[in-house]
């Protein structure tokens, strides 16, 4: 399957990233980073890798979601042959505002 991701996912990756890279170093980043790859490529193989993300359940389309490091996970949906990722949580925030961080900035979510 194909992946793609949305731009906002895009953003908070590469933000995460920024964020790793100033408080833990280069080598810390780096490591992020091919985490995420590496997950791309486990969805690509097995999209339903993820099991489906409670704090999304009672939305119409059906959200996953998967570990990517201790603290961060990927939300994403699978529609017919791709897998859109939609968001990246850090997991030690407050799950009712990432959720509606989610909902609101999904550009692949139908209106």
């Amino acid at each position: 399957m194909r992946v793609v991701q949305s731009d906002f996912a895009k953003r908070q990756i590469l933000n995460t990233a920024r964020y790793i890279r100033r408080e833990f170093g280069k080598k810390s980043k780096e490591s992020f980073l091919q985490k995420v790859r590496e997950t791309r490529r486990l969805l690509a193989d097995n999209p339903y890798l993820g099991p489906i993300e409670p704090l999304l359940a009672d939305l119409p389309q059906t959200y996953r979601s998967v570990v990517v490091a201790k603290v961060n996970k990927i939300v994403y949906r699978i529609v017919d042959d791709r897998i859109e990722i939609a968001d990246l949580w850090d997991c030690r925030r407050e799950p009712n505002k990432q959720r509606e961080q989610t909902i609101a900035r999904d550009e692949f979510a139908e209106s």
